[in-house]
């Protein structure tokens, strides 16, 4: 196995015990030889029922704690060489609702997250950012948009310490909670499945491929990027026909703040991103950043523009019903 930048690291995943974090953590145990990896989330249920599932492992620490907790953060993350910052608040409607509390997790939370990160001498953060933070209509996107900029500018705040900070942004997650994929299974057995729009578009990726750009951006972050992986894209109605093509469709309207396509990447941004093969680099405009790592990468067309409705991937109905476990 080749060494990987983990290798010998002490790891804290903050929403441990979530879809992205617990898929993370199984794969850290598994595939690679961190020397410690500690699991921050505030639900001590989860965090049980992760224990059992993973067994024992003297490498794995469980923290009880909340991201809105800056001096419970700075425990946590003395002695850590990594974070990963999983933990989120991300339902759309609910969180159009319940705005201050969008507001507490995904920004504040953020802010608590750079400042125990430097004040502990954190060596690298990596952020998880949303397509919904690109021009975003809805509070959750919203606050992502904050998050992702208040991620870049700490390195600013990092001075000359050696925390740095990068951010990864990609789509909806297949089978994630809150993913509509589960719904659909459960919905396809009273023979009428909900849809919101018939035109809706979406990106959509794996657990596993999720985990893989978060390792690409970790290994080969500068601090300051924004990562964006190469992805297909996914018809709301081929998803509905090839889970339940018996089905009827009901068409009930968009929710609140929910858009018909999805934007990874803005004309603005393309101009100062490059091509590195699977993925894009978004590099920042702060005067301290240097972009070495990134020179050997193309640059993108004038006025290019990432969207889920003009992607030239496409998954087909079998290639939907494979990444849907369906």
């Amino acid at each position: 196995m080749p060494k990987s930048y983990i290798d010998g690291k002490t790891v804290l995943v903050t929403g441990g015990t979530g879809s992205f974090g617990s898929h993370f953590v199984r794969t850290l145990l598994k595939s690679h030889k961190p020397k410690k990896v500690v699991i921050f989330s505030r639900d001590e249920l989860k965090q049980s029922q992760l224990a059992q599932e993973i067994g024992e492992d003297p490498r794995i620490r469980f923290l009880l704690g909340d991201i809105r907790d800056l001096a419970r953060l700075q425990r946590a993350f003395h002695g850590i060489d990594i974070v990963i910052h999983a933990a989120a608040l991300k339902q759309v409607p609910t969180l159009e609702y319940n705005p201050f509390e969008a507001v507490q997790t995904n920004i504040i939370g953020a802010e608590n997250v750079i400042n125990a990160a430097i004040d502990q001498n954190v060596e690298r953060v990596v952020a998880l950012s949303t397509d919904k933070a690109v021009n975003p209509v809805n509070l959750y996107g919203a606050t992502k948009l904050c998050f992702e900029k208040l991620f870049v500018a700490g390195n600013s705040y990092a001075g000359g310490t050696k925390t740095r900070f990068s951010v990864v942004r990609y789509g909806n997650v297949v089978g994630s909670r809150g993913s509509v994929v589960p719904l659909f299974k459960e919905k396809r057995n009273s023979g009428t499945l909900p849809i919101t729009d018939e035109r809706m578009t979406r990106f959509w990726i794996t657990l596993d491929q999720g985990v893989d750009t978060v390792l690409f951006a970790l290994t080969n972050m500068h601090g300051g990027e924004i990562f964006v992986p190469k992805i297909p894209s996914m018809r709301i109605m081929d998803l509905a026909k090839a889970l339940a093509p018996k089905c009827k469709i009901n068409v009930i309207g968009s929710r609140p703040g929910e858009k018909i396509h999805e934007v990874l990447l803005t004309e603005e941004e393309s101009a100062r991103a490059v091509d590195s093969g699977r993925y894009f680099v978004v590099k920042p405009l702060f005067h301290w950043w240097e972009d070495s790592n990134w020179r050997a990468g193309k640059s993108l067309p004038k006025d290019f523009r990432y969207s889920s409705d003009i992607n030239d991937q496409w998954l087909k109905p079998e290639e939907i019903l494979e990444m849907a476990g369906a």
